[in-house]
């Protein structure tokens, strides 16, 4: 999750929180997970939501790719 908190784009004093992860499995030779971060702003309200793909390769040299996109909050559109 570190790295992923490093690719994530937050302001000074605002926080990231998990909010889930789903388990896609291996197709294609890539064991891909998806992970949901909450941005939450000083007053703890969430003011972001971002989208992280985890893929591994599942051959070697067994290769990383991480992907963020920000995605819309619940209840903000």
């Amino acid at each position: 999750m570190e790295e992923h908190f490093k690719r994530i784009p937050v302001p000074e004093g605002h926080t990231l929180v998990s909010d889930g992860l789903e388990w896609k499995g291996a197709k294609r030779g890539q064991d891909t997970d998806l992970y949901w971060y909450n941005e939450l702003n000083q007053q703890g309200e969430i003011v972001g939501r971002y989208e992280v793909t985890d893929s591994t390769s599942t051959h070697p040299p067994f290769g990383n790719t991480i992907s963020v996109s920000k995605v819309s909050v619940p209840g903000q559109g």
